[in-house]
């Protein structure tokens, strides 16, 4: 059977996704960083028969070191991955900056996304199937993108954040298809639609009232789970795909710009330098 890695997978729908694989006879590796939400998966896991097949990872996914040690835990412990699920993210009513000096959410929801996604591919390539299921918000406009401000210094708004994260992760799977090609793992960009998870976030007395109205016209997890599973067990044939709520998007159109997407790996090249943080040796050649 399979070995899934599910980065933020002790809660919502990485919680979900990890039991799921693990009653279908799966590994996964949990990779997050409470402890204790960790212990409450292995507790259904092993009421499940399946406690022996799953594995915690503890990582703060907003540090960059931390990131790096657990992709290369992960890298150690299993020569072939045949699947990774990224879906941590938190919200930020306010901007702040990690103890690197990283703007949280550029951090946790597309740096952390970046080395593990390019991190784990030569343990991907090893698979028959491989596939990366990059759970974020596929299909805004390019416009999104702050290009010279791309930690918003500037104006900083929770939601901007986030929609600004989306678009990332979707130049960030188009550069990975181009670079591994189409005989490399398969990338695909899933938006599962509002879902009634615990919205991790901090909140401004202003956000919590339309956060708690969006809880209570949110999917349960269950709904959300069949697309994500079904590429999963199935992944699809091209390099790059994308849906938002079960729908195909088209990836040939301006919004998925291989130029934008190469531009962006650039700049996260160097604001990896600028950290002095050893890109080739912490994500291997690719």
């Amino acid at each position: 059977m399979s070995v899934v890695v599910i980065a933020g997978g002790t809660d919502g729908i990485g919680r979900a996704v990890a039991l799921q694989r693990l009653a279908a006879g799966h590994t996964v590796v949990l990779v997050g960083r409470d402890p204790e939400k960790a212990d409450a998966v292995q507790m259904r896991a092993s009421q499940l028969g399946a406690g022996e097949r799953l594995h915690f990872v503890h990582a703060d996914l907003s540090l960059l070191r931390e990131t790096s040690c657990a992709v290369e835990h992960i890298r150690k412990a299993y020569s072939m991955v045949d699947a990774v699920v990224l879906c941590a993210r938190h919200y930020h009513s306010r901007r702040s900056v990690t103890v690197e000096g990283v703007e949280e959410n550029f951090a946790l929801f597309y740096l952390s996304r970046y080395l593990i996604s390019h991190g784990l591919a030569p343990a991907l390539r090893r698979a028959p199937r491989a596939v990366v299921v990059n759970v974020a918000g596929p299909g805004a406009d390019l416009n999104v993108v702050r290009w010279d401000d791309l930690e918003l210094r500037r104006d900083y708004h929770g939601g901007t954040a986030l929609g600004q994260g989306g678009k990332l992760n979707d130049l960030l799977g188009v550069a990975f298809a181009e670079q591994h090609g189409p005989a490399g793992p398969r990338y695909v960009l899933i938006h599962p639609g509002v879902t009634a998870t615990g919205f991790s976030g901090t909140y401004d007395t202003a956000t919590l009232p339309h956060i708690r109205a969006m809880q209570q016209n949110a999917k349960p997890v269950s709904a959300v789970l069949p697309p994500i599973l079904a590429v999963l067990d199935d992944p699809p044939a091209d390099p790059l795909t994308a849906f938002v709520e079960g729908v195909r998007l088209r990836v040939d159109t301006a919004g998925f710009d291989s130029r934008a997407a190469r531009r962006l790996d650039e700049l996260t090249r160097q604001r990896l330098a600028a950290l002095d943080f050893d890109l080739d040796h912490n994500v291997g050649d690719f």
